[in-house]
């Protein structure tokens, strides 16, 4: 397994967010992360990326404990993409994406090697922001920013990469073009991806498997058609739903609010 949460608790100080969690990802699979606000989603995602250390239990990275090891060497296996990025003012884009390169370089190496300079084409080339290389990040819209980071992940030639909530603020047209992306770079490359997604449906279309959390634990973990059970959504979100087979794979609609059935 490239990634594999154990017996994982965790959270901020003495605050237990997630706890106990077995999850393992597989070999060039999709997984996404799924559950109610608060669930512990975002925090889990931190703990196997090695961000927040755990209060117990251990992450193993290519079947190495991650928080044991260097981050340099955690780099070139691992990149995250992160809810909010913050970027420097006046960095073009090519300068940004080539910081994917820093686990690769000593820290005295201002200079990109032919390696290096490769990897920074090719991941601006199949982010398709090659024609925005000289210009600022900060003049780019929503979409285009999510593009370039997504090219500086790619830069480090990860083999798993972990993105939180990747299309918010996107509007559905570009929620669209990243997912699409980021599933070609899955089949093709094998790229190992683990998304937090607060759309359901979204998800269901692009996952290979779902993990379901419900206050802060595990409720499940399976295939979409399993996870998207009926029961399954009304135990995790309180929502009455039903279940579609559509063009493009299950999909579920909402019915109403599970608790105000329940209460009726």
């Amino acid at each position: 397994m490239p990634l594999e949460a154990q017996n994982l608790s965790g959270g901020y100080g003495t605050t237990t967010i997630v706890e106990a969690i077995d999850l393992a990802l597989e070999q060039g699979e999709w997984l996404s992360l799924l559950g109610a606000n608060g669930s512990g989603k975002s925090t889990l995602l931190r703990l196997m990326s090695r961000i927040l250390a755990p209060q117990q239990g251990v992450v193993f990275l290519d079947g190495k404990a991650i928080h044991s090891q260097p981050i340099q060497a955690v780099a070139r296996q691992l990149a995250i993409l992160p809810q909010q990025q913050t970027v420097p003012p006046g960095l073009t884009v090519e300068q940004l994406v080539s910081l994917g390169r820093a686990p690769y370089q000593n820290w005295w190496e201002w200079e990109l090697d032919a390696v290096g300079k490769q990897k920074v084409e090719e991941a601006m080339s199949e982010t398709g922001v090659m024609r925005f290389r000289e210009r600022s990040v900060a003049q780019l819209s929503g979409g285009e920013k999510q593009r370039v980071f997504l090219a500086l992940a790619l830069a480090q030639n990860p083999k798993v990469l972990l993105l939180d909530e990747p299309t918010t603020y996107l509007d559905i047209r570009y929620q669209l073009q990243l997912l699409d992306l980021l599933k070609d770079l899955n089949q093709k490359q094998e790229l190992a991806i683990i998304t937090v997604l607060h759309d359901i449906n979204l998800a269901a279309r692009y996952s290979d498997r779902l993990a379901l959390l419900r206050q802060g634990r595990l409720f499940g973990v399976g295939t979409v058609e399993a996870m998207l059970a009926p029961e399954n959504v009304a135990a995790v979100f309180d929502v009455d739903a039903i279940v579609l087979d559509t063009p493009v794979g299950v999909q579920i609609c909402p019915i109403s609010d599970g608790l105000k059935t329940e209460n009726q």
